[in-house]
């Protein structure tokens, strides 16, 4: 059975986006942020250890414009360069009932997300990671997260998209580990105690 993990930078209250869908706190996760070089380098390690990513539709749509060509980018660093090959080349799977096609060794699956990831979990196979608030929200809600890898970075956005969704019953966790970057960036990793 595959090791799903849902990890994200998140703020201390607990976003993962500001209203409107704003990432200017988060230094990663689109072409003009800037994390410091070590952050950069944990979530490049985690796309280079993912064995299949799994994307919600906007998550997909905030990525796929940028990291696909972001090696052949005038000024790119070699660090970037890594990210977008390492991006590119790790099979993902997109979910989505909106859109009706998906590049750059992904598949869209555009039925029952619970049941997908289920049978995806039951395969053999490496460490699958979701992304995006909704499709993770469903994971979470179904019980399917293994893992949750929370980068919190010292900004307080006070709304906007939670990491975190309401649950019908509490999951205890057992953290696993923590390490502090840069700029008082903090990592929290916690296994979900079965």
């Amino acid at each position: 059975m595959r090791k799903l993990t849902f990890g994200m930078n998140v703020t201390v209250d607990g976003y993962i986006a500001a209203p409107g869908d704003d990432l200017g706190w988060s230094g990663g996760e689109g072409p003009d942020s800037s994390p410091s070089d070590e952050l950069f380098q944990f979530w490049s390690d985690r796309v280079a250890a993912t064995d299949l990513s799994l994307y919600g539709r906007k998550l997909w749509e905030a990525m796929s414009p940028h990291w696909p060509t972001a090696d052949q980018h005038p000024g790119a660093t070699p660090a970037e360069i890594a990210y977008a090959r390492r991006w590119r080349d790790m099979p993902k799977v997109v979910f989505s009932s909106t859109i009706s096609r998906v590049d750059w060794n992904s598949r869209l699956v555009t039925g029952d997300a619970v049941a997908e990831i289920t049978r995806l979990k039951a395969e053999d196979g490496g460490p699958m990671d979701i992304g995006g608030a909704t499709l993770a929200a469903a994971a979470m809600r179904a019980g399917l997260i293994d893992e949750y890898v929370i980068v919190t970075h010292p900004v307080l956005v006070g709304g906007g998209t939670p990491f975190f969704t309401a649950l019908d019953s509490w999951v205890n966790l057992n953290l696993a580990e923590t390490k502090t970057f840069p700029g008082g960036v903090m990592l929290t990793r916690y296994e979900t105690r079965r």
